[in-house]
């Protein structure tokens, strides 16, 4: 083994190396940012990339949506209840190149500037607002983050509020409303079926009343009913509208 071996087997080694700190590949979702004796010359990727060892350096950013959860937060409603909300923030890098030079880290930042909106927003809401307008409150959330996030090329595409973890004491209370609202509600639907009932029998009466045949024929047919039900002897007192018919056909004939 010569000199000129040894020589060859350390440059072939050397190129080796330097290629293997060089050459970086990215994949599709993947862009890299590239700063050349610190300063940046621009976004590459995706594919093989070429990086001068000891001059370039390059800060790798994700182009995929990242889902983070935004820590539970004590906050105070503007109505005074103290109610704990966690939530869920949708966001993607748009710009690596601002989200790497004009952030120290975008996670990070996205992750406390959801925190102070969150308690922001909600503490200037109802406990009713909270319950029910729970899509208008999270519109206004991915606004008003969105909005600050921009300037780091970072698009914040939904917010949503997960979980409201209410006090026991004001719980029991809510459970004491919706009781009281269904029973409330039963109440109506028996009075507004008493009122139907009431008025449909008067409905019959004023009808009975105006046709004095229907009347006799309706109490006949409650008799015939009674003596089908009961084998006992019934006695009933006839109405004198009843024979009165029969009388004045008995004085016609004389």
């Amino acid at each position: 083994m010569g000199p000129d071996f040894l020589l060859t087997f350390v440059l072939v080694l050397f190129f080796i190396i330097l290629a293997s700190n060089s050459i970086k590949i990215l994949r599709e979702y993947e862009r890299g940012v590239i700063f050349r004796l610190g300063r940046s010359i621009g976004v590459k990727g995706p594919g093989l990339i070429w990086l001068w060892p000891g001059i370039d350096r390059m800060v790798k950013v994700s182009l995929r949506t990242v889902v983070m959860d935004v820590p539970s937060q004590d906050i105070i409603t503007q109505d005074n209840v103290s109610v704990k909300v966690n939530a869920v923030i949708y966001f993607r890098v748009m710009q690596p190149e601002k989200a790497v030079i004009d952030v120290e880290n975008y996670l990070f930042a996205t992750s406390q500037l959801s925190q102070t909106t969150l308690r922001s927003v909600l503490g200037q809401s109802e406990l009713d607002d909270l319950l029910s307008q729970r899509d208008k409150i999270n519109q206004k959330l991915q606004q008003i983050i969105d909005s600050h996030t921009e300037p780091w090329g970072i698009k914040v595409s939904n917010v949503e509020v997960k979980q409201i973890d209410l006090p026991q004491e004001m719980q029991r209370a809510m459970a004491k409303q919706a009781e009281a609202e269904r029973e409330r509600r039963s109440k109506v639907i028996a009075a507004e079926g008493e009122f139907q009932a009431s008025q449909r029998l008067s409905d019959a009466a004023k009808i009975l009343s105006e046709q004095p045949s229907a009347l006799t024929l309706r109490y006949l047919q409650t008799l015939r009913e009674i003596a089908t039900e009961n084998n006992s002897t019934t006695i009933f007192p006839v109405p004198i509208d009843l024979i009165t018919p029969f009388l004045e056909m008995a004085k016609v004939k004389k």
